[in-house]
């Protein structure tokens, strides 16, 4: 990934150089070219010349020292008597500065320390103020960009404990159905064993990129629901219905088992006439998932606690994912739990 010029430190570094330069420039840039450049100047202009330079250059290095010391070790930490302190100093030193510049170099000049007084006060003003704004902004910026890193690293790592934990009971009954197959000597073994391979390729290999096909997400959703179907049998009406285009939309993987599951985890058990109903389809570039179980609100029997991440989970992950491009309503009504996703795709 190419990287941003601003976090190239020459080119941060070169950026202060010209703004410092054309600061100090902008005085004689503004000159009324009227001025006649002819006339005579006075005997102390060399030195004011060379004093205006040595102020400057003080300006600059106090920017830099409240910016990068100041701030950090003061302001940050509350130690506010401190810092009004060495703020004090500093004005004080470029103050005297000017003073002793006036009476050494400056002869025959009387010295009026208001004007003085008042040009350091509000030079410093200036460049105090400037210097904490640049420092306050670029550390908010750093922040948030950490804080945008550490999200996306937080979803990176809840992606792989879904992927971990997509029901270990799940699988453990699926395989144990399997063993029951293969000692019946079933025909149902060799595509169970197919559905499974290709849920558990699609879980370990195709779900690091950040986005995935529609449909092979589809796929991945209808190998889980089979095999659930062939785990439960007569005792759970499952009604699946995945409509989903073959190209053209893709999603985050694994975005919308955590309701497929839910469904199996709290819909199946000592429930009268277990139904699940799953459907999915794509209108307009809006993909419309829909997930209703018949539940229980007497628990009977002990659920699997490790399967999946839960639904505040998922809720969260789709605030993170998708903003305001999405519609997640979740509701319990006349014995049934169902959630309804609306999903910008784009």
């Amino acid at each position: 990934m190419k990287q941003g010029w601003y976090k190239n430190k020459w080119a941060v570094a070169a950026l202060h150089v010209f703004t410092w330069v054309l600061l100090y420039a902008l005085p004689y840039l503004l000159k009324p070219s009227y001025q006649d450049p002819e006339r005579k100047l006075s005997p102390d202009h060399d030195a004011w010349t060379v004093f205006s330079y040595v102020y400057y250059l003080s300006l600059v290095g106090f920017f830099y020292l409240n910016a990068l010391v100041y701030i950090p070790s003061f302001v940050y930490k509350k130690r506010y008597l401190e810092y009004g302190a060495s703020l004090l100093t500093i004005l004080l030193a470029l103050y005297s500065m000017r003073y002793t510049f006036e009476m050494v170099f400056l002869k025959a000049h009387k010295i009026d320390i208001k004007p003085a007084i008042l040009f350091t006060f509000f030079t410093s003003f200036f460049v105090l103020s400037s210097s904490t704004a640049y420092q306050m902004i670029k550390d908010r910026l750093l922040n948030d960009r950490l804080a945008s890193e550490k999200v996306k690293e937080n979803l990176q790592t809840e992606l792989s404990l879904l992927r971990s934990q997509v029901s270990p009971h799940f699988m453990f009954n699926v395989l144990n159905n399997m063993v029951a197959l293969a000692r019946k000597k079933s025909d149902a073994l060799e595509p169970s064993l197919i559905k499974l391979s290709s849920l558990m390729r699609y879980m370990l290999y195709e779900t690091d990129e950040q986005k995935v096909p529609l449909a092979k997400e589809t796929e991945y959703l209808q190998s889980y629901i089979d095999l659930q179907q062939q785990r439960f049998g007569k005792n759970v009406t499952i009604v699946s219905q995945l409509d989903a285009p073959e190209t053209g939309h893709e999603i985050e993987p694994m975005l919308l088992i955590p309701f497929v599951e839910n469904a199996f985890k709290h819909g199946t058990g000592m429930i009268m006439d277990a139904m699940i109903d799953i459907r999915l389809e794509v209108m307009e570039d809006v993909l419309f998932f829909s997930v209703r179980n018949k539940y229980n609100d007497i628990p009977m029997e002990v659920k699997d606690k490790t399967s999946g991440i839960g639904l505040a989970n998922v809720s969260r992950r789709l605030n993170l994912l998708y903003d305001h491009q999405h519609k997640l309503d979740i509701r319990k009504e006349d014995g049934w739990f169902s959630v309804l996703l609306q999903l910008n795709l784009h």
